[in-house]
C-alpha cells in the first residue's frame, strides 16, 4: 500500500517533501514508508534525501503533569483559601514526590509562606508549567528559556526524528516491475522470455556463512599431546575410572597412610559407596608388609597398615592410579616385555583456587617400563617430549616423592606472567612400587606427570587459569583461537626450529571485527590430515595437509616452505612463504 501510493503520488507530482507528513496524510505507519522508500532507492525507481529533525517529548514524569498539574499547583490548592494547615495534614493530601517537589517550586515562586503551618501568600496562580506541557504534546512551538526549565525538571526530553524528501529515479516507474531471478522451461516455451527483466548477478556479493564451532584451546592441545606421545611410540592407558580406591590411588605407590596428601582437606572422599568391594588380596598383602616392615632394600614405614584405609573410595587425585594398575597387569605377564604407557584425564584435588590452581583439572602422565633405565633416560625424554610441545626453556629441581626416587620437579618459562612456572613432576618409580607388582630386580619405570592446562595457558599466553577452564571461560576468546576464522588476514612472524626435526611458526592473525591477536599455530606432521591448515613446499611437489596445533616437521634439505590458508567454508584467504 505504502509503494502504490509513493509511486501514484510521484506520477502526479515532483517531489515529496516530508516523509512523515505524507505518511500522516495518507494514514500510513511511517516505519513502513521508510522501509518502502529503502527498497525503490535500491532499484533506482526513487532518489531520497534524509531528513533530520529534533523534537521534544514528554517524560513519564512530564505526562504525569501535563494531566493532573504540575506539583506547586497540586500542593497550593491543597492549602486552603482562608486559614492555614499544617504540614502534617498537608502530606497526608498529597503524593510524597508532588509533596516535596510541590514545597520547593511554590516557596520559590513565592505562592504560599511555609512553617510549621502552610498559608497562601496569593489567592489565584496559573499553572504555566502544565500549559507548557500541553503545547509540547500538541506539537506547538516554545521558547528556549521554558524548554531548558523543563528539561532541567527532566519533564521533557530531545527526541531525534528522521525522514526523507523523495524524488523519481533514473527507473522510475508507476509501477513496481519485479525482476526474474531466474530464466524457466515455461518462460521459454511461451515466449515470455523476450520481455522478462531479469536480476543482475551481484558477484561481490558475500556467500552466507557457514556454521562451524571451534575446539577449545584446551582440546587442542590434548589432541597435540596425544599424537605426540603416539609418535614417541606410546600407549593410550585406559581412563574411565574417576572414583578410585585409596589402595590403587596411594598405597600401590608406596604411599603412608599418614600422608597429608591423603588428609581430607587434599582430598574428596566418596561418601557412597565409601568402600571398595575387591582388592587383589595376595598382593595387598605384599603391599602391606612393604609399608609396614620395608623390603627389596628398603626400611618401610615401620606403623600399622590399616586395611580399612586403604579400602576408601575417592576422586583420584592423579592419573598414577591407572599406571599402578597398569603396571601390575604387566607385571603378572609370563614374558616381560618393555612398555610405553600414556594417559591425559580427568583428576580431581580439595586445593584452593587461584589463578594458577584449581580443584578440578586434567593431568597428562607417561612412563617408560624396561630394563636398565636411568635418570639421564628420564631427562633426555623430557627434554624429547616438551621440545616436540614447543617449550624448549626447561629447569629440573629434585624434589621428594613417595613413590619415586630420585624425583625432579620441572619448570618452563611463562612469558606472560614473566617467571618460570611448575609444570610437572617426574622421577623413578621406587622398588617398593615395583618389586611387589612382581617384575624382576633389573626392570626400571620412568614416569613424568603434568597437568594440561599450564602447558595450555604457556602456548596461548593466558595468565589465568579460570579464563581457560571453568564458568568463567570467554567462549569468545576461544573462537580467536580458532585458525577457522572467515576474512582473516595472517602474516608470518616467526619460524625457529623446536628439537631437532620440528619448527614452531607463529603468525599475526588480523580479524577485521576486533583487531589482532598473534598465537602460535601448530601442525602434527607428515600426512597427518586436517581440515584447517595446508602447508606446501616451495621446491618441489611435495605438500601436506595437517592438523592445527602440532608439531611442524620439514624433511632434511627442504630450505623453502609455504603456508596456505583456507576458510571453514574452504575458500582460499592467504599464502605465506619463507
Amino acid at each position: 500500500m505504502a509503494e502504490s501510493a509513493i509511486l501514484g503520488y510521484l506520477q502526479e507530482e515532483e517531489e515529496i517533501p516530508d516523509s512523515g507528513k505524507f505518511a500522516a496524510d495518507n494514514g500510513l505507519d511511517h516505519s513502513d514508508v521508510v522501509n518502502v522508500i529503502k527498497s525503490l532507492f535500491g532499484f533506482g525507481y526513487i532518489q531520497p534525501q534524509e531528513i533530520k529533525r529534533e523534537s521534544w517529548v514528554l517524560t513519564g514524569e512530564g505526562i504525569k503533569y501535563a494531566a493532573s498539574g504540575s506539583p506547586e499547583v497540586q500542593l497550593f490548592l491543597a492549602v486552603p483559601e482562608q486559614g492555614s494547615i499544617s504540614k502534617e495534614d498537608l502530606m497526608k493530601k498529597l503524593d510524597p514526590a508532588v509533596f516535596k517537589i510541590g514545597c520547593s517550586q511554590a516557596g520559590k515562586n513565592k505562592w504560599v509562606a511555609m512553617g510549621k503551618e502552610i498559608t497562601r501568600k496569593v489567592q489565584h496562580v496559573e499553572d504555566r508549567v502544565k500549559d507548557l506541557l500541553a503545547k509540547i504534546q500538541d506539537g506547538q512551538e516554545v521558547g528556549k528559556d521554558d524548554i531548558n526549565a523543563l528539561k532541567a525538571r527532566k519533564l521533557i526530553v530531545a527526541q531525534s526524528w528522521k525522514g526523507y524528501s523523495v524524488r523519481k529515479g533514473p527507473n522510475y516507474a508507476p509501477k513496481r516491475k519485479k525482476a526474474a531471478t531466474d530464466l524457466t522451461r515455461e518462460h521459454l516455451q511461451s515466449g515470455e522470455w523476450k520481455d522478462l527483466e531479469f536480476k543482475e548477478y551481484n558477484f561481490s556479493a558475500k556467500g552466507l556463512a557457514p556454521d562451524f564451532g571451534c575446539l577449545h584451546p584446551l582440546l587442542k592441545v590434548r589432541d597435540q599431546v596425544k599424537y605426540i606421545f603416539l609418535d614417541m611410540g606410546f600407549e593410550e592407558m585406559p581412563t574411565n575410572n574417576f572414583v578410585e580406591s585409596s589402595f590403587w590411588n596411594f598405597d600401590a605407590l608406596f604411599q603412608p597412610q599418614q600422608h597429608p596428601a591423603r588428609d581430607s582437606h587434599d582430598t574428596f572422599f566418596v561418601r557412597a559407596p565409601s568402600t571398595t568391594r575387591q582388592l587383589p588380596e595376595d598382593y595387598v598383602e605384599r603391599v602391606k608388609q612393604v609399608h609396614e616392615s620395608g623390603g627389596y632394600g628398603s626400611r618401610g614405614y615401620n606403623y600399622d597398615w590399616k586395611r580399612d584405609e586403604a579400602n576408601k573410595n575417592l576422586l583420584r587425585t592423579h592419573t598414577t592410579a591407572v599406571s599402578s594398575r597398569m603396571l601390575k597387569a604387566l607385571a603378572e605377564q609370563r614374558t616381560f616385555t618393555p612398555k610405553k604407557y600414556f594417559s591425559i584425564d580427568r583428576v580431581f584435588r580439595n586445593e584452593a583456587v587461584d589463578r594458577t590452581h584449581l580443584a578440578e583439572f586434567h593431568q597428562i602422565e607417561g612412563l617408560i617400563c624396561d630394563r636398565g633405565l636411568t635418570l639421564g633416560d628420564l631427562i633426555g625424554v623430557l627434554h624429547d617430549f616438551f621440545a616436540r610441545l614447543g617449550m624448549t626453556k626447561l629447569r629440573f629441581k629434585p624434589a621428594y616423592n613417595p613413590y619415586t626416587e630420585p624425583s625432579m620437579e620441572i619448570f618452563s618459562y611463562h612469558d606472560g606472567l614473566g617467571k618460570w612456572v611448575e609444570i610437572g613432576n617426574s622421577g623413578m618409580f621406587r622398588p617398593e612400587m615395583l618389586r611387589p607388582m612382581g617384575f624382576p630386580e633389573d626392570v626400571r619405570v620412568i614416569a613424568w606427570g603434568l597437568s594440561l592446562e599450564r602447558p595450555t595457558m604457556i602456548l596461548y599466553g593466558i595468565d589465568n587459569i579460570r579464563d581457560l577452564f571453568g564458568h568463567k571461560v570467554d567462549l569468545g576468546q576461544v573462537l580467536l583461537l580458532s585458525l577457522s576464522c572467515r576474512g582473516c588476514e595472517f602474516t608470518l612472524s616467526t619460524v625457529y626450529r623446536v628439537g631437532f626435526f620440528g619448527v614452531r611458526v607463529v603468525l599475526c592473525v588480523h580479524i577485521p571485527q576486533t583487531g589482532h591477536i598473534s598465537f602460535p599455530i601448530w601442525c602434527r606432521g607428515a600426512m597427518q590430515q586436517g581440515p584447517s591448515l595446508s602447508l606446501a613446499g616451495l621446491e618441489g611437489q611435495w605438500h601436506w595437509t595437517c592438523v592445527v596445533d602440532g608439531t611442524i616437521f620439514f624433511p632434511e634439505g627442504k630450505s623453502g616452505y609455504g603456508f596456505v590458508f583456507s576458510g571453514p567454508d574452504g575458500s582460499f584467504i592467504q599464502t605465506l612463504s619463507g
